[in-house]
Formats: C-alpha cells, structure tokens, sequence
C-alpha cells in the first residue's frame, strides 16, 4: 500500500491527487497544485491571464495553454477514482464496522459465471438490502444507481438523489445483488472491477494494473473495443462453422444415402451372381448329360461291332478247325494210291482255306477300346478360375503428339490400355473460356458437345471455330461403367487468308498466289471498285477473309522493307487515306526509323528493333485485343484494347520493297492468350475421373 500510495502522491504538495489534471506528457498534477505554479510566474506587467505555458515538474516538458487556461487541461478522472477507492480501503480496515457491510469481491475468471445454476436463481430471488441505512436490519432495497453501485430504499434514495443535478443523470434500475452490480473483479485488485483488456497477456485487468501493476508497460486497449473485435471474430467464426456444418450435414447425407445405395445394390449383385453361378451350374449338368450320353452311344456301338467280329472269327475258327481234322485224317493214309485221290482235294480246301482266313480274320484296333478317349476341360477351368465382375475399363489417355488440327477441324488421337474389354469411347469437348472454376464448367451439360459410340481410337471433329482452343475427354465404357481421361487442351489453327486482288491498290502487284505483294509503279492496269484501295499514298490490300470470333495469329514478313503498315480494318474503313487514320482501323507502322501505333489519327511511338523482319500479328476477336510481336524474338511490342463491333479483315499496306504473309498458323504458346493455368491439379482430375462403385 505504501508503494501504491506514493504512485498516487502530487510531486508539489506530497499529498495524494486532489482533482488531477492530465498533463500531455502523461503525467499527473492537482489543480490547485498548477494553479500556484501559474501564480508564481505573475508579475505587475504580467497577470496571471497572460501567462500561456509552464513546465511539468516531472520531467519539465513544456505545457502550453489554450485560452481557457488550466480548464482546458483534461481531468484524470481515472486516476481520481483510484485514489477515492484507495483512501476508502486505507479507512475501512478489516476490523471497521463497516466490514460486514462491504461488498464481497465477485470472481474474475471467466468460468466464475454462475447465470442459469440453482444458486443464481435462488440469490436473484434473495431481499436486496439497503446499502445507505443505518438501521439494523437495513430496509429493503427499491432501486439500485448503477452510477453509485449502491443500492437504496425509498427513503434514502429521496435522500440522497434529489430531482435535480447531477443526480438526475444517475441510472436507477430494479434491485440487484451488490456482486450482480459489481461484475468481474480484478485478480490482483480485489476491490476493483475490470475495466479494460491488457493485450500482451491476452488478461482482464483493472486500472490500477495499468497505472502501477505488472501490466504498466504492456498495450491496453478498451473493453468495448474488445469486446466488439472479439465478438465479430467469434460471429465469423460462428458463421463459417454453421457453414461448415451445414457442408459437413449434407456430405454426410450423401454418405448415408450412398451407403443405402450400396447395401440395394450389394444385395442384387449378390443375388444376380447365385443366378449366374446357377445358370453355369446348370450349363455343366446339362452338358455332363449329353456327354454321357454320347460315351454310351458309343459303348453301345463299338460293342456291337465288336461282337459280330467276334461272331466271325468263331465261325471261321471252326471251319477250320473242321479242315485240319480233315487233313491230319488224310496224311494217316499209308496207301500211295489212296492218298493221292483225297489229298488233292484236301489240299486245295486247305489251300483256299487258308486264304480265306485272311480275309476273314478282322483288324483289331486298339482306338475301339475307348483307350483315346479323353475330356479335356482345362480351357474351361481356367475360364472358371477367372469368373469376376466386369469392371469399368482404365481411363484412356489423349495422345497429344498424335493430334492434329486445321482451322476448323481437330483429330483426337488416344490409347487404352483394356482395349479389348472396351465396347465404346465417347469424345466430349467444349470451348475453354478461361473460367476458372473448372468443376462448375464440368458439370455445366449444355456446354459439352458429346460423340457418342466411337469404335475406334481416333475421331475427327468438324466445324469448330478457327484460332480456338479447346477442352477435351475420353471416355471408355463397357456394361460396368466409364471413366474419363485426363484432360486435353487442344486448339484449332487460325483461319487461313490470302491478299484479295480486288482491294490491292493500282500500284501494287500481288504474287505467290496472292501471299506476297510489292510496290510496283508500272502496275496501273486494275479497274477502279469501291474496295479497292486508291489515293496517294494509300498502298494497301486487304485480307480475303472478315474475322467475327476466336483467336487468331499470322505473321508477316517484311524483308528489306522499313515503310510499312499491318493491322486490322472494318469493311466500311476508307480506302482512300492511311489505315489508322480513322476509327475502324488499326495498325502498327514504320515509318524508317520509327515504330508506332495509329488508331483514330492518333499516334503513339512504341520500342521495337530495327532489325525487325518478321512481325506477329494476333488477333483475339472474342477477348477484344489486337497484339503485334516481334517473332523472331518472341517479343511483345503493343496490345490495342479494341470492343469489336463488326467483322474485321487483315490490312496490309507498304510503300517500298515488299512483304509476304503466312495465315493459317497455330497461335504460338509464348503470345496464347487462352494458355492461363487451368485449374488442372491432381484433385481436380480426381474429381473430373471419379466414379461412385456401389459393388
């Protein structure tokens, strides 16, 4: 308290404040302390209403005063209310009587909040006491001034708050409890309430942490200040998470909802492979049936004709059997003569016989023994082994090398590596606009062109806008789904052009079928027409062609020459005067050594190299800009920001030497205008592939 109190102490009187005035070096000084001060500067030529400054007798910074003198000065009203509160401690000690009757502090936690628990609401039920009675027990309390925190019955509030002021400025509300009316007590000041948010401690605090504590070097800022940050804070916060929920509560719907689908979905898989397995099954007992049939049709077969060789064979055995009884009987006979006359006969049937036997005797074949007969099913087997549910085939890829394009036309060109389980490809395509939310363009159906049933692994699509890039997938499909390729950014060439004969002006000769043309003086032998160039000085022709969208780019060769004009032009632009000079013409020139733009008869001057002899021209019909490049360097000269409004053609003009156009031509990448980042990545082409598999 001591050191407390000679924070609190006047540096001129040694007492504590009395009415301090805020000096603006930040210190502190009593009034009637800087009213002496004042005082002892006057003088019989120098009043006290003359003197304008004094120094601070802290640290001697010069004060200066307004006409209002001290009044001007702010009062430390914080500092005041400090020092009341601490000559009230220093008083009331803690044997005083008026201890028991001195408010408890309330907690400054933020979790001492008692709002809502039963002891909350039994003490908002409890009898307000009057703070200001001397009687005992003091008399109910009827209103409580927020401004004094005291709470008063009906006799001392007329007492002590008469109808006029200042006390007509106090607010009186419905009794409170005195810990209610206090709020949140400092932790380090017990008697004092949080007024203000020490920002280094992330802390509640009080004034007097600011003025003497621990906090008195750390940045302070208000509690509303705070308070409105901190809650703007949290209602963002608030909002991004009901947000987040709401995502989260419809993810998770979708979630259920697929897994609902997958159960559906697993049961009549589940329910369709017992009836395919069945179907198999049913397959192998018919073909068992027919099989077996066929061993015994020709069991049955083969035995019969088994038996009748057998049949055969006994009868032929007993004929013979029969002839050699016969013949053995013959060679028994001794007698020459006798002999001779059986056993010729004999010999001749035993003869034939033998010959017969030959024939008689069937070929026995071992192939008749079933021994060669075999099933074979290990084709079959494996095919078995391999029974699976088709799934969709691999995305394809988009061989880009492969790919061609004219300035209407593009061929797609792409592999797969299930080619063969492959039915179809679909081809899907669309312009590439440079939106950059390419999930929404994705799903956007009205603005991709699809080819179905394609056999093969190339397609050629027509009719596509000249000098456009475009946005391609591939999708390969069986009976078990699809999946899209990654995709592809191809574009169209620009429209191809020639140098019309019938606007090149009299002077002009056009050759290499109409791709070249020179300053030819001789050349006077062309027939007048309202498109043709004409007048001095106007040596130009135009394109045969009239550009209403897409991107496009040709270049210009200019040789030797250094008085030239290259550009675009609406039909209705004269013929008659300098392309530029007008408002439906524009041009980069040179005019010897000097390189400009011209639009509407104004000029400005532009950076180019003198060595410049190939000249890009890109017109971008759809994005409203007209570029001019230096080619050979890859070089950017000047872009005209240009509304079209109408179809424009090529112009060309020259006024010496001669210059050849190439049209037709790819917009090379270093000047693609459509060659921005598309939003390509990894999660994106997840999202572009994925496909929900429900079994």
């Amino acid at each position: 308290m001591e050191t407390l109190e000679s924070e609190l102490t006047c540096p001129i009187c040694l007492e504590l404040f009395e009415d301090p005035l805020l000096l603006p070096c930040a210190h502190s000084l009593c009034f009637n302390c800087a009213h002496r001060i004042l005082v002892s500067h006057c003088s019989s030529t120098k009043p006290l209403e003359s003197i304008s400054a004094f120094q601070c007798p802290t640290c001697r910074y010069v004060i200066t005063l307004n006409q209002r003198g001290l009044e001007g000065l702010k009062r430390n009203v914080t500092l005041q209310n400090i020092i009341d509160r601490f000559q009230k401690a220093s008083v009331s000690g803690p044997n005083s009587p008026n201890e028991s009757r001195r408010p408890r502090p309330y907690s400054a936690t933020l979790g001492g909040s008692t709002r809502g628990s039963p002891a909350s609401s039994a003490m908002s039920l409890e009898r307000v006491g009057c703070q200001f009675c001397d009687q005992e027990p003091p008399r109910e309390a009827v209103k409580t001034c927020v401004t004094c925190e005291v709470s008063y019955c009906d006799r001392c509030l007329r007492a002590t708050h008469p109808n006029k002021k200042p006390f007509t400025s106090h607010r009186l509300v419905e009794p409170v409890a005195d810990a209610q009316l206090r709020g949140l007590a400092c932790l380090e000041h017990e008697n004092e309430k949080v007024n203000m948010y020490c920002v280094v401690d992330d802390q509640l605090i009080c004034a007097l942490c600011k003025l003497v504590g621990r906090h008195r070097e750390h940045q302070v800022t208000s509690l509303s200040d705070r308070f409105d940050k901190l809650k703007q804070t949290l209602e963002n916060n608030l909002t991004n998470l009901v947000k987040r929920n709401s995502e989260l509560e419809n993810q998770m719907a979708k979630l259920i909802q697929i897994c609902q689908q997958v159960e559906v979905n697993t049961a009549m898989h589940e329910a369709k492979l017992v009836e395919e397995c069945d179907e198999l099954v049913e397959i192998i007992r018919q073909r068992k049936q027919v099989i077996a049939v066929k061993i015994k049709e020709s069991k049955v077969m083969k035995l019969r004709k088994l038996a009748q060789q057998i049949a055969n064979c006994r009868q032929c055995l007993e004929r013979s059997s029969a002839l050699i009884t016969q013949a053995e009987h013959s060679l028994k006979e001794n007698d020459h003569a006798r002999f001779l006359q059986t056993a010729r006969n004999v010999a001749e049937r035993v003869a034939m016989a033998t010959a017969s036997s030959q024939v008689l005797i069937p070929d026995v074949n071992l192939n008749q023994a079933f021994d060669n007969f075999a099933l074979d099913f290990s084709r079959e087997k494996k095919i078995l082994e391999g029974l699976d549910y088709l799934t969709a085939p691999n995305p394809p890829s988009i061989r880009e090398e492969l790919c061609t394009a004219s300035h209407d036309t593009i061929t797609v060109h792409w592999t797969s590596e299930d080619e063969f389980s492959v039915t179809s490809y679909e081809l899907q395509y669309t312009i590439y606009t440079g939106q950059t939310n390419f999930i929404s363009l994705y799903n956007s159906v009205d603005s991709w062109m699809i080819v179905p049933n394609i056999k093969q692994n190339h397609y050629t699509v027509h009719g596509l806008q000249s000098g456009t890039r475009y946005i391609f997938f591939v999708k390969a499909i069986n009976q078990a789904g699809s999946r899209n390729s990654e995709p592809a950014r191809l574009k169209t060439n620009s429209q191809p052009f020639k140098l019309d004969p019938k606007t090149a002006h009299k002077k002009l000769r056009l050759s290499n079928d109409c791709l070249t043309m020179e300053k030819d003086e001789s050349s006077l032998k062309k027939s007048h027409t309202p498109e043709r160039f004409s007048g001095t000085g106007s040596y130009g022709a135009a394109g045969n062609v009239f550009i209403d969208s897409g991107c496009h780019y040709w270049e210009v060769l200019l040789g030797a020459s250094t008085w030239y004009a290259l550009g675009v032009a609406y039909k209705s632009a004269p013929k008659n005067e300098w392309s530029g000079k007008n408002s439906s013409s524009w041009v980069f020139s040179r005019c010897n050594n000097n390189f400009l733009v011209r639009h509407n008869n104004k000029e400005s001057i532009v950076e180019a190299s003198l060595q410049l002899r190939r000249v890009g021209v890109l017109l971008d019909y759809d994005n409203n800009a007209l570029s001019f490049y230096d080619a050979m360097n890859s070089q950017h000269i000047y872009t005209f920001d240009v509304s079209f409004l109408l179809p424009v053609a090529p112009t060309f003009m020259i006024w010496n030497k001669s210059l050849m156009i190439m049209s037709g031509l790819p917009v090379p990448d270093f000047v693609d205008c459509s060659e921005v980042g598309l939003p390509f990545g990894p999660n994106i082409v997840d999202y572009v592939r994925m496909t929900i598999w429900c079994f």
